[in-house]
C-alpha cells in the first residue's frame, strides 16, 4: 500500500518536472546559471530564479522518492 502511495507521488513530481521545462522552455534551468549574469531588482528572484528553484526542488524530490521506492522494493522482495 506505502509502495503505490510512493510510487503515485513520484510520478505527479515527474510529470509536474517535464510540465515545468516543457511549458517555460528551461530546459538550462539545471544548468546553475551557464555564465549568465543574472541580477536581481530589490532583492525580488527574477521568474527564471523561481524557475530554476522549483526545477531543483523537484528533480530532488524525485530523487529521494526513488530511494525511497528502492528501499520499500527491497524490503518487500526478502
Amino acid at each position: 500500500m506505502l509502495y503505490n502511495i510512493v510510487l503515485g507521488a513520484a510520478v505527479l513530481v515527474a510529470l509536474l518536472f517535464v510540465v515545468l521545462i516543457f511549458f517555460t522552455s528551461k530546459g538550462d534551468a539545471m544548468s546553475g546559471g551557464g555564465g549568465s549574469i543574472r541580477t536581481s531588482f530589490k532583492g525580488k528572484a527574477s521568474f527564471d530564479d523561481q524557475v530554476g528553484k522549483l526545477a531543483v526542488f523537484l528533480g530532488v524530490s524525485f530523487m529521494g522518492l526513488m530511494l525511497v521506492l528502492d528501499i520499500l522494493a527491497s524490503r518487500g522482495a526478502q
